[in-house]
């Protein structure tokens, strides 16, 4: 092996930041549902069906895009970056 090689060992300065990335992932995960049930649960109420299960399953959604929100301010910016 050439001096060249670093053999898979990664110097501190290049170690990757846990970035609120994977947060903001999820946090867009949950927001696509987060829409998906807010549909449904006004389509049940305006067809006058039960919506109480999906009204608490949207609060429910609601609350961990809070939470994650919440965690998500606490991390440093995203560490990758788009190339155009």
């Amino acid at each position: 092996m050439t001096e060249d090689q670093n053999q898979g060992h990664v110097p501190a300065t290049r170690r990757k930041m846990r970035s609120g990335e994977d947060f903001d992932i999820i946090i867009g995960f949950l927001g696509f549902w987060a829409v998906v049930l807010l549909v449904v649960t006004v389509w049940m109420e305006v067809t006058a069906q039960p919506a109480l299960g999906w009204a608490l399953g949207l609060l429910a959604m609601l609350l961990a895009i809070y939470g994650m929100i919440r965690l998500r301010r606490r991390l440093p910016g995203r560490t990758a970056r788009r190339h155009a």
